[in-house]
């Protein structure tokens, strides 16, 4: 008898995350659903002050209305320069409403007189996995580079084409998928969830997320 593959929900309205998300987990035997797919159109407002406290309120809102154990991630850009400004705030830095463009053109104007070798930033990614009864997870990466003097590369999403990552020297928005996650904040904290997943702590705790259903 074939046993039932685990659900899990990614909770996300970014598509490139949801990729990125997918991508990363592939090799884990999980049906990764996105949040139209348990009939959720929103998540609540990130009113946390760390990267963590935001990416539980996005994962147990969700696993609490679906009743399917939930991953969410939070992350943020950390520039030297500014004083790790704009880190939490980065997917709102500038204001409400602008396009990832427009994002990266006020960062890049506030920074455009600091010289190459001050531009240095770290990328800080947290998934939290929520349970609907309660239980959580935290894993956490980060990852250096520099800022450039404008977008380079059409991949990606958010800053990718204005970080260049130390390790692949090319910003993230020139790396294919496979290179991003073996470098990125995110394929970082991705990759410490998938080794506790397969550890026997992580497979006990993965085999009762969701809630059995008693069949007929």
């Amino acid at each position: 008898m074939t046993s039932k593959r685990l659900r899990v929900v990614i909770a996300t309205s970014n598509e490139g995350k949801l990729r990125e998300f997918r991508d990363a987990l592939s090799r884990l035997e999980l049906d990764l659903l996105g949040l139209a797919d348990v009939g959720i159109d929103r998540l609540p407002e990130e009113t946390g002050a760390s990267y963590e406290e935001n990416a539980l309120l996005k994962a147990g809102y969700v696993a609490l209305r679906s009743g399917l154990p939930t991953l969410a991630d939070d992350s943020g850009l950390e520039v030297d320069a500014l004083d790790r400004r704009p880190g939490v705030l980065s997917a709102r830095y500038g204001g409400e409403g602008l396009t990832d463009g427009e994002r990266m053109a006020h960062l890049l104007d506030e920074i455009k007189d600091v010289p190459a070798k001050a531009r240095g930033a770290t990328f800080r990614c947290v998934v939290v996995l929520a349970t609907p009864g309660g239980e959580v997870a935290t894993f956490e990466g980060e990852t250096r580079g520099e800022l450039t003097f404008g977008p380079r590369g059409e991949n990606g999403f958010g800053y990718d084409p204005i970080f260049r990552s130390v390790e692949l020297g090319k910003t993230f928005a020139e790396a294919t998928l496979a290179e991003k996650r073996s470098a990125s904040h995110r394929g970082r904290a991705l990759k410490a969830f998938l080794d506790w997943a397969r550890t026997p702590v992580g497979k006990k705790t993965m085999a009762v997320l969701e809630p059995r259903r008693e069949e007929d």
